[in-house]
């Protein structure tokens, strides 16, 4: 199948991996920092945070991707400021689909990484308070090594999504051959052309084996880890 994928093809596959890397990268230290305010802080606004993050989980990608388009675009406060300021350009760029495909993952990342959060009794991290150990100290010795594996899911879990996602994206940055066509723009491209069936069926079959991949080795990670953790 690999020797019969063009070199359009290959460019499509090698930039949703880069993409999808890029966003679940740069999201993982916000969604970990979320997860645990939301797991353990009580404030006002708290029901306000949580739909605000879960809202791309439920409004239209496509809603998600022309706000992007208004917020980032280069007529848009945030899109003007970055090219003004730095002369980064995010619409119409790889990496303004590595943003769309963050945020579309990041509720996912989130609420795997909160699950694990609430598992973890609160009475070991109050014992290590009570022996004089600071909130980064309890943080990143007693919780984050027991959250491990809600942390590794989600960020697989994540990376799945971002790798799959196409709503958001096609709007934000469209599906320019060899600059911001991923595997699903790609395959929505071919799918209008006809006689492209061959090629269509091709990136299908690399996107199911890259998403089912991803969440095999999710499981593998999460299972290994908890049994760890466990000992």
């Amino acid at each position: 199948m690999t020797a019969s994928l063009g070199p359009e093809e290959w460019a499509a596959i090698w930039l949703s991996l880069q993409v999808a890397l890029v966003a679940t990268v740069c999201a993982l230290p916000l969604a970990v920092w979320v997860a645990y305010v939301l797991a353990r802080k009580q404030f006002p606004g708290r029901q306000l945070l949580n739909g605000l993050v879960h809202l791309p989980l439920v409004l239209p990608p496509v809603v998600t991707g022309y706000l992007l388009l208004i917020i980032f675009g280069q007529q848009g406060p945030l899109g003007a400021f970055l090219h003004s300021t730095f002369g980064v350009s995010l619409a119409f760029r790889w990496t303004g689909a590595a943003l769309a495909a963050a945020i579309m993952a990041f509720p996912l990342m989130v609420r795997a990484i909160r699950l694990g959060i609430e598992a973890v009794d609160p009475g070991l991290e109050a014992a290590a308070a009570t022996l004089g150990a600071s909130r980064t100290r309890i943080f990143m010795s007693v919780t984050l090594p027991l959250v491990l594996p809600g942390v590794l899911a989600g960020t697989v879990l994540g990376f799945a999504k971002a790798l799959g996602e196409f709503g958001a994206t096609i709007t934000f940055v469209a599906a320019i051959p060899g600059q911001t066509q991923t595997i699903p723009s790609a395959i929505y491209g071919l799918l209008q052309v006809p006689g492209s069936e061959p090629a269509v069926v091709r990136l299908v079959i690399v996107s199911v084996v890259l998403a089912m991949g991803a969440l095999l080795v999710s499981e593998w990670l999460a299972h290994r880890m908890a049994r760890r953790v466990a000992a």
